[in-house]
């Protein structure tokens, strides 16, 4: 397997688009299973060092350090929470019967629909019942977590989410959405299996439904954006990921027959 395009790269550091489905590091149980870092090896060599992790199922920005000194540098910034993290998903938004029991649905003045903004500030942490799952605490125990949202369109049954991440909590935006009412489009941990966008759903007297996929079958989080401050000019930089061609395939049939359905 290729390595992911690259998105920027400069004496100090790369950044990849990292494809859904790639693994960041070795897998836990199968260490011969391919990963980016493999392959980051396998071209540039040992001495570069992933920054940060994304799940496996997550595309968008992996950065990656060349040096020592670099990777200090970025890490510190991951550390004291000053890195600019930008996400997008789709997601279902559940009638309040299936939603997560964990708090209220969020939801806008009209009872149905995500409001414009909204934050969820709920402690993670690993559960225990279920071994690589997180799950939330609402007493003692789990890690401070606040993750920032806004939506930037409202689709009915689903909603194209901007999502910022405060702090940096395994699948913290993945829970912190299914919390609300909202889980992520394929989330196979925190979604609700029932649910898939289909065309047939949108588009009336659509043919072909015996042989039709999901519009989106893979889990839709992307990493779009990533800013930091660079280790050696210490100025600003702002690492973007183009979208995913199924997600504008999605959103362009949204766009087109959601609203009228």
């Amino acid at each position: 397997m290729p390595l992911p395009p690259t998105l920027h790269e400069d004496d100090t550091l790369i950044a990849f688009d990292k494809s859904s489905g790639l693994l960041i590091a070795p897998d836990r149980w199968d260490k011969k299973k391919e990963n980016l870092m493999g392959l980051v090896h396998a071209k540039y060599g040992h001495g570069v060092a992933n920054v940060h992790r994304l799940d496996a199922d997550t595309s968008g920005v992996l950065l990656c350090a060349k040096t020592k000194v670099a990777l200090d540098f970025l890490s510190g910034q991951f550390q004291s929470k000053t890195v600019g993290k930008t996400y997008l998903a789709l997601v279902a938004v559940l009638p309040p019967e299936r939603a997560m029991k964990v708090i209220a649905p969020v939801r806008g003045p009209d009872g149905t629909s995500l409001p414009p903004e909204f934050s969820v500030e709920l402690a993670l942490g690993e559960d225990e019942r279920q071994p690589g799952r997180m799950r939330v605490f609402k007493g003692r125990g789990g890690k401070a977590s606040v993750t920032e949202f806004r939506v930037r369109e409202n689709f009915g049954r689903f909603a194209w989410i901007e999502c910022r991440p405060l702090t940096g909590r395994t699948h913290q935006i993945r829970v912190h959405l299914a919390a609300a009412g909202a889980p992520i489009l394929n989330d196979v941990f925190y979604g609700d299996p029932d649910v898939k966008l289909l065309l047939s759903d949108l588009k009336r007297r659509y043919k072909g439904r015996d042989e039709e996929k999901p519009l989106i079958a893979r889990l839709a989080l992307h990493a779009s954006e990533l800013t930091i401050k660079h280790p050696t000019t210490k100025e600003p930089l702002t690492i973007t990921a183009p979208l995913p061609h199924e997600f504008e395939v999605a959103l362009k049939y949204l766009r087109k027959f959601a609203v009228m359905k």
